[in-house]
């Protein structure tokens, strides 16, 4: 964990996801205690009929003074780039240093019910996000894509330090997309250190292509569950396991969670950390999700910053 600044990110930093079904209005105080806790992050989700990104990261940074707040994540094909770059731009120039954007394919799914699932996604995607860091470094960007076209578009009130760009992705294609394009990648939850590295290979292969000095984050969310009692945790877990058995299309012994009680949690973070992960972003699972934090959190202690 770290109190420093987040213009550049170090490694080993610990965030918080603030989960979808959780109320709106209850965000502000959320964050606030996330931040008094000592993490270095706040994530906050954008999945369809839920609630939108870029309001909520808005309400997230208002509520805080040092805490960086993340946007996992925001699908592509229902963002038009130069918009996207205009919120993203108001916020970093609002709160600077304290923003990181995701962007992604999203739950084909779900752009299926809004009418905006199309075929071209890995290119969608790229150009999203190569148009989006272009307009936020502030020069004129005219970009001729497959899917995106952008024609002499300059900010008039860019952001005299980007945000970084990251995309969260999950297969071996768009993993070397996001080391080719983004400042840095999410990992979805139930992922862990084998995954790790797996995906460390697939976006090395694209960054033998990205501008050497950039540098890649890469943020890996995982699911927390803490408690002294294993049935409790068992019961717990059970639903995640189900659900990541289906999402990650791998057998149930290979989700990864952040469980058990404090200090295994904390061995499993550091874990994560090891592998490969500079943010492990904490979603709980269960009751108390605020304790299950300050549990994690005071079992990794100030020897793990």
């Amino acid at each position: 964990m770290t109190t420093d600044s987040v213009t550049s990110p170090p490694a080993r930093r610990v965030g918080v996801i603030f989960d979808r079904d959780q109320r709106p209005e209850d965000l502000a105080e959320f964050a606030a205690a996330v931040e008094e806790l000592g993490a270095d992050d706040l994530w906050v989700v954008e999945d369809l009929a839920w609630a939108g990104g870029i309001s909520s990261a808005a309400i997230a940074l208002a509520a805080t003074r040092r805490l960086r707040v993340g946007i996992g994540i925001m699908p592509a094909p229902l963002r038009n780039p130069a918009l996207l770059a205009m919120e993203l731009a108001t916020l970093a120039r609002a709160f600077p240093g304290r923003l990181i954007a995701g962007i992604g394919h999203g739950a084909p799914e779900w752009m299926a019910q809004v009418g905006a699932a199309i075929p071209t996604k890995l290119a969608l995607l790229e150009e999203t996000i190569t148009a989006v860091r272009s307009l936020l470094a502030g020069g004129t960007t005219t970009f001729d894509g497959r899917t995106v076209q952008v024609d002499a578009v300059r900010l008039v009130h860019p952001p005299a330090e980007p945000p970084p760009v990251v995309a969260g992705v999950v297969r071996p294609r768009s993993l070397e997309l996001s080391g080719r394009a983004a400042d840095g990648t999410v990992m979805a939850e139930g992922q862990g250190p084998r995954a790790i590295e797996a995906a460390l290979d697939a976006i090395a292969k694209g960054r033998k292509t990205a501008a050497p000095a950039r540098p890649h984050e890469l943020v890996l969310f995982t699911h927390l569950c803490v408690d002294d009692d294993p049935e409790r945790v068992t019961a717990a877990s059970a639903p995640v396991i189900a659900e990541y058995t289906e999402f990650l299309r791998v057998p149930p012994e290979e989700v990864f969670l952040v469980a058990g009680d404090a200090a295994t949690t904390a061995r499993r973070i550091r874990g994560l950390w090891d592998s490969g992960a500079d943010t492990v972003v904490l979603r709980p699972v269960g009751e108390d999700p605020l304790g299950q934090v300050r549990s994690a959190l005071a079992a990794l202690g100030p020897s793990d910053a």
